[in-house]
């Protein structure tokens, strides 16, 4: 059986044009392609929230410290097993009054993985949460902030909004003063502000820059007139 060129150029426009719809569902802060998704609140106040993925780690409470001396609460994208590996510093994060979402089970890269796979690191981390801290996050993050084929599922089985970001600090690889300087050049009112207390699921992580760079951050946005809410509360508008 012979195929036209024609048929192969078609055919590769429809596969480029789908290809071109995944990256954007995939990659795009805007898209609800895969799923429900905010990644701003709302821009009628001036308040804004600080959130930070892959904890707890060994170095969630110096963090937490720093908060608490600055009457700031955050959100906490946690991952299940480091919640299963640090019950108690995960308890810590909740007792002090800081919001709590799901970061997935072992925060690996989502896209190119089955539905039955994406399902289960959601679920497990998902259960684990509840298990450990005895409250059921209603809010998510996928790793890297990369959603994909299936989450949609989950998020329905699970009742979780996805939350991606307004600005990331890239505080994996950049200095104190440069995070700080991108955190505030792109902070605006309802914003989202992404950083790291850990480093995936590796122990003993180091996350000294975020920390100085916070030192920077939350003096600066005070002055600004910004209030800090968590991510529940920046995304609901006011009566």
């Amino acid at each position: 059986m012979r195929i036209s060129t024609a048929a192969l150029m078609t055919s590769g426009a429809v596969l480029g044009g789908a290809s071109a719809v995944a990256a954007f569902g995939c990659m795009s802060r805007s898209s609800q392609l895969f799923g429900p998704s905010v990644f701003h609140g709302c821009r009628d106040r001036r308040s804004i929230a600080l959130t930070f993925d892959d904890g707890p780690s060994e170095s969630t409470q110096d963090l937490l410290e720093y908060l608490d001396k600055e009457k700031v609460t955050a959100t906490f994208f946690l991952c299940g097993m480091n919640v299963k590996r640090l019950p108690r510093v995960a308890g810590e994060v909740v007792a002090a009054g800081h919001q709590i979402g799901n970061h997935t089970y072992s925060h690996p890269h989502l896209p190119m993985k089955s539905k039955h796979f994406i399902e289960q690191e959601f679920t497990n981390a998902q259960r684990i949460i509840m298990a450990e801290l005895g409250l059921t996050p209603m809010i998510m993050r996928p790793p890297y902030g990369l959603r994909w084929v299936g989450m949609r599922e989950v998020q329905c089985k699970l009742s979780l909004l996805n939350v991606l970001w307004t600005v990331i600090g890239h505080d994996w690889r950049l200095p104190a003063a440069k995070i700080a300087s991108r955190v505030l050049k792109y902070a605006t009112p309802g914003g989202i502000v992404c950083l790291h207390d850990g480093r995936g699921v590796t122990p003993n992580p180091d996350i000294r820059e975020v920390l100085e760079a916070l030192k920077m951050i939350i003096p600066v946005l005070k002055d600004r007139g910004y209030a800090f809410e968590i991510v529940s509360d920046l995304i609901t508008p006011e009566n």
